[in-house]
């Protein structure tokens, strides 16, 4: 007979030793996603419950900001302990221009979207524009060589919005996500200016072996290209030329020139007074 006792304790004795190795100091996934809020609130007054009298006091909100930053890099315990401070103070060095950028996309969404009533309904009620706020920010993080939090920013954002965007895509100025839900895009993906991408669109790559990971694996979207709903476009070598339209469902594995039009052809048929005769199915 097991003792179960007995397996208890060994088991729980393991966990005990991992969580030494560990020596988390704050719950990292909580944390991000409190920091992320309360950054977003800080940038757009429509998140906020808080009402900020002078710059002093949205001075000591970033402040506290930093400092919270500071705390979730020393929690990830990864060996970047000792410059925890340099990066926190790296990151909020780029926050107003990441700021201004936010702004055009939001822009973007509502000169875009006819369904659009106002940039603070894109703000406040557009998935899309959360995801590319939050990939906006991870990048940022991604780019002085942060480790795991942009993945941990990222990922949070693809909870909310269902939208995947990896930290280390590059995207241009005034990015327009339309619906969102579904969309994939990779690592090395490269998005130029006033691209605009519908729900279900993937910028994957050609193979997933792991021998590939420092190679350009995601395709390259020029400026002013339209991607439809449910388009796959693979492989780093692949470039879609500057104003391209790609329509829904189609499958590309190979670059596209400038002002293209690709699209998917299938057929529906339609009969006009044509009349059943149920006794033909069987149930």
């Amino acid at each position: 007979m097991i003792n179960t006792n007995h397996s208890l304790s060994i088991f729980a004795d393991k966990l005990l030793e991992k969580r030494k190795e560990y020596k988390a100091r704050n719950p990292i996934k909580l944390s991000s996603q409190s920091f992320l809020n309360d950054l977003l609130e800080l940038l757009f007054a429509h998140y906020s419950v808080k009402r900020y009298f002078n710059s002093e006091e949205i001075k000591s909100k970033i402040y506290l900001l930093r400092r919270n930053l500071q705390e979730i890099l020393i929690s990830l315990n990864n060996g970047i302990e000792k410059n925890a401070e340099e990066y926190s103070n790296k990151f909020f060095n780029g926050i107003p221009r990441i700021h201004s950028l936010l702004l055009e996309d939001a822009e973007a969404i509502y000169k875009g979207d006819p369904a659009a009533k106002s940039i603070d309904e894109v703000i406040l009620a557009y998935p899309g524009f959360f995801a590319i706020a939050v990939y906006r920010l991870a990048h940022e993080l991604y780019k002085i060589d942060v480790p795991l939090l942009p993945r941990i920013f990222t990922e949070y954002a693809h909870q909310i919005s269902g939208v995947d965007i990896h930290p280390g895509a590059t995207i241009g100025e005034s990015f327009f996500i339309d619906h969102g839900t579904g969309i994939v895009v990779g690592e090395t993906a490269v998005i130029g200016n006033n691209v605009k991408i519908y729900q279900g669109v993937t910028l994957g790559a050609l193979s997933v072996d792991k021998d590939l990971a420092e190679k350009k694996r995601h395709p390259t979207i020029e400026d002013d290209v339209i991607i439809y709903s449910n388009a796959v476009i693979l492989g780093g070598k692949t470039i879609i030329g500057k104003g391209a339209t790609i329509g829904g469902n189609v499958w590309l594995t190979r670059s596209v020139p400038s002002n293209s039009v690709v699209f998917h052809r299938s057929e529906i048929n339609f009969k006009e007074n044509f009349e059943t005769d149920v006794s033909n199915f069987i149930i």
